[in-house]
């Protein structure tokens, strides 16, 4: 660690500090995010929506290197292809059940295929794998600043809506007999969703993002009472497991993203099985 100390210390090497300020802004909303997704148990749904992101990164490249539309930032591809995806994939959901799995899946192969031809249609060479697998050290200054903004956003939306959210998560049906527009805030939650997907898309990449999405909230649910506490500890465990990674990665010359990911499946690995055999003391 002491080799990310002295890197966050180099004036002349602000990528690093990048990286971490990137990791911390968005352990946040993973944090917060992470736990709507464990308790709702749509895991699955957040996995499609993340690989449906890269046919909008693929389409913003194209658009910045074919059409020249500089503005066209991968970054508005990636919020707007998650968008549409969360509210493509929630109605599917809401509305087509018997086919539910088919068409989730359909999206999601279509969703990566599209940004791939995009990929290699676009002019110049783009290495697919950056946004694949991540690469938390290609962070911008302007990266933080939309990350900065989004983190806002998610976080003071949850601050509004965690009652109503709470009650789509345990309990639909009386919800809604109380009056509670369950389907307008389930489709809300998928798109809070979908802006963490893209939050984690820079850190760890598409492949990956479902992992630290759920880990550090699964982590933190063996050690909370209540939602909140769930969702303050899922943030400190994605700071913790982004900071480790980071050091870990960085002397040794590792990717950043798989070293984070290992790092939290590894936590959770332990965590589970350690209550899984200290629970028949408890009895």
């Amino acid at each position: 660690m002491s080799e990310l100390f002295d890197a966050l210390g180099d004036p002349d090497f602000p990528l690093m500090r990048h990286a971490l300020f990137a990791g911390v802004l968005a352990s946040v909303a993973f944090g917060v995010m992470g736990t709507y997704v464990v308790t709702r148990r749509i895991s699955y749904l957040a996995a499609a929506i993340a690989h449906c992101v890269l046919g909008g990164i693929g389409a913003a490249l194209y658009c910045q290197a074919a059409l020249g539309l500089a503005w066209c930032q991968p970054m508005y591809g990636a919020v707007a292809a998650a968008l549409i995806a969360a509210l493509i994939i929630g109605l599917v959901s809401l509305y087509a059940r018997q086919r539910e799995d088919t068409v989730i899946g359909a999206l999601w192969v279509i969703g990566m295929a599209g940004g791939l031809l995009l990929i290699a249609k676009t002019p110049g060479y783009v290495d697919p794998m950056n946004y694949l697998f991540g690469n938390i050290l290609l962070i911008s200054r302007h990266d933080l600043w939309l990350a900065a903004g989004l983190d806002v956003l998610v976080v003071g939306l949850v601050l509004l809506l965690h009652n109503k959210f709470l009650a789509v998560c345990f309990d639909e049906q009386f919800t809604e007999l109380r009056g509670v527009r369950v389907k307008c805030h389930y489709l809300l939650l998928l798109c809070l969703t979908a802006l963490t997907v893209v939050l984690l898309v820079r850190v760890v990449g598409i492949v990956m993002v479902i992992a630290l999405l759920t880990l550090p909230a699964a982590v933190a649910g063996h050690f909370s009472q209540t939602l909140r506490q769930m969702m303050v500890l899922a943030v400190l465990f994605c700071v913790v497991f982004v900071t480790a990674g980071l050091g870990i990665s960085y002397p040794y010359d590792l990717p950043t993203g798989p070293v984070i990911v290992v790092l939290a499946g590894a936590v959770y690995l332990a965590v589970a099985v350690g209550c899984r055999l200290l629970r028949p003391h408890r009895t």
